[in-house]
């Protein structure tokens, strides 16, 4: 069956129709997932979860993302992306509805689990698409651009949630977070891409991970372990310190800057190899954990998003093109799936440790405990610099 137009791996521009196409889908994807991300800690938390189970709920979908995704490599390398990708949407949306009918944690966990089976198809699915469609050249900063889609939804995603929360509630909010996601559905359901089925539906350890993404992938555990705090913890510690009706601001300055840095990052990524990038990008990432832990004013937490934009901002577009590039084009189903499977299990561990860390000694410790898994992640790329290097520009 061919009922596309585009041709994968012809391109010349990065912004051609096919990857504009999946950009609009990724985006309305992302705002739904960054206005709830954000809240789900939150109304955990309204329900009277302690720190440590508000981490378990907001990183528990991570574990149905980790089992789902030994169907998702091989769906997404044989069957047609976009329809994978709109399925996964669908799912994702009646996950935010079970968000809006939660009235105890265990409502509310169940949904989370169950956005996560959804989850294990539509950041992967997208990646893929994505990347099918950018010239080879221009890899890392394709990425970078298509990565500001989450930029500009961190832009607006989390003040927005907050904002109709206290306006018209939590269910009614989560509700409309589930119109976007279908929203997203229906915009993904629009893809035109060329597709020509070459091979059978099969599960294997081969289809599922890439030996050769798994550097990259390991690198996106450490990032995510420590990046995923900030969904599910710094609201609530601004708040404790007494900036918390401001707060939302952190991730408007965030991805503004994220707008600038992204596109100049990939270049530089392109241009001079992704070293030279990923260093200083995770000792900023390093650094605005750092200036959280000690953040009293809404002045300091602002900085702290300024800086980390220069952080995990430039770290994951690199990361993702560094995991692309590693996997030739028959297997970058399982070479995404590699990657966020990396991204998965951070997500599920960083909180869950964190929430153990702030529950013991505090929110402030906490943040700088953090840190650790930044610098794990610098002295892989230290360890594997040349072969980090070598990988094909």
């Amino acid at each position: 069956m061919n009922d596309n137009t585009a041709e994968y791996g012809t391109q010349t521009k990065v912004w051609n129709k096919v990857f504009i196409s999946v950009f609009i889908a990724n985006m309305l994807m992302f705002l739904g997932q960054q206005m709830m991300n954000t809240l789900v800690s939150k109304y955990a938390g309204s329900l009277g979860a302690a720190p440590a189970m508000i981490g378990f709920i907001s990183s528990s979908f991570a574990y149905t993302a980790l089992i789902f995704k030994v169907f998702a490599a091989p769906a997404i390398d044989t069957f047609n992306k976009k329809y994978v990708l709109t399925c996964a949407l669908l799912v994702m949306a009646a996950a935010f509805l079970g968000y809006s009918l939660s009235t105890n944690t265990s409502m509310l966990l169940a949904s989370r689990l169950l956005q996560g089976a959804g989850q294990a198809f539509t950041a992967t699915c997208c990646l893929a698409l994505a990347t099918d469609s950018l010239p080879p050249a221009k890899m890392v900063q394709g990425i970078a651009y298509f990565s500001l889609a989450q930029a500009i939804c961190q832009s607006i995603g989390p003040t927005l949630g907050l904002t109709l929360s206290r306006t018209i509630g939590y269910h009614a909010t989560f509700l409309v977070g589930a119109m976007i996601m279908l929203a997203a559905a229906f915009a993904a359901i629009q893809i035109k891409t060329k597709f020509q089925r070459v091979k059978k539906y099969k599960i294997s350890l081969k289809g599922l991970i890439a030996a050769e993404a798994l550097i990259p992938a390991v690198l996106a555990f450490f990032l995510a372990m420590a990046n995923y705090n900030i969904n599910s913890f710094l609201v609530i510690f601004a708040e404790e310190q007494g900036a918390g009706e401001h707060i939302g601001y952190f991730f408007t300055v965030y991805a503004i800057t994220m707008l600038f840095s992204r596109p100049f990052v990939g270049k530089i990524a392109d241009k001079h190899g992704f070293v030279k990038v990923l260093l200083p990008a995770m000792g900023c990432f390093a650094l605005a954990f750092l200036l959280i832990s000690y953040s009293a004013r809404i002045e300091m937490f602002l900085l702290a998003g300024f800086i980390s934009a220069f952080g995990y901002g430039a770290c994951q577009p690199t990361v993702q093109a560094l995991c692309m590039k590693c996997v030739p084009k028959e297997k970058r189903g399982a070479g995404s799936t590699t990657n966020y499977i990396g991204q998965d299990l951070g997500n599920l561990v960083g909180p869950t440790m964190a929430g153990a860390v702030a529950g013991r000694l505090g929110y402030g410790p906490m943040w700088r405990f953090m840190m650790i898994p930044i610098f794990m992640a610098m002295l892989i790329v230290v360890i594997f610099r040349k072969q980090i290097s070598n990988t094909i520009q």
